[in-house]
């Protein structure tokens, strides 16, 4: 299964706004996606609530798996941007 491990890059980390930004994306993907930190327990990508459980910070690394490796891209990108800028 194609898998990526990022670096979070928004300031907040993976909290309300950037959880719901990836969240809707990983929606829309139509294929499960999930987040994990540090050898956790993944999480399912499309849910803002359980995004924000893994309590991720600005410069921690996340992990983005699934079975399509373009919607892994897609949501790693996301992971690595700063969608509170």
């Amino acid at each position: 299964m194609p898998s990526k491990t990022v670096t979070v890059g928004s300031s907040v980390g993976l909290h309300a706004r950037p959880a719901a930004t990836i969240a809707q994306a990983a929606s829309e993907a139509g294929v499960p996606v999930t987040l994990a930190t540090g050898g956790g327990d993944p999480v399912d990508a499309g849910s803002a609530l359980l995004i924000m459980t893994l309590g991720a910070k600005k410069g921690d690394e996340v992990t983005v798996e699934s079975d399509d490796a373009a919607v892994v891209e897609k949501i790693a990108g996301l992971v690595e941007a700063d969608l509170d800028a």
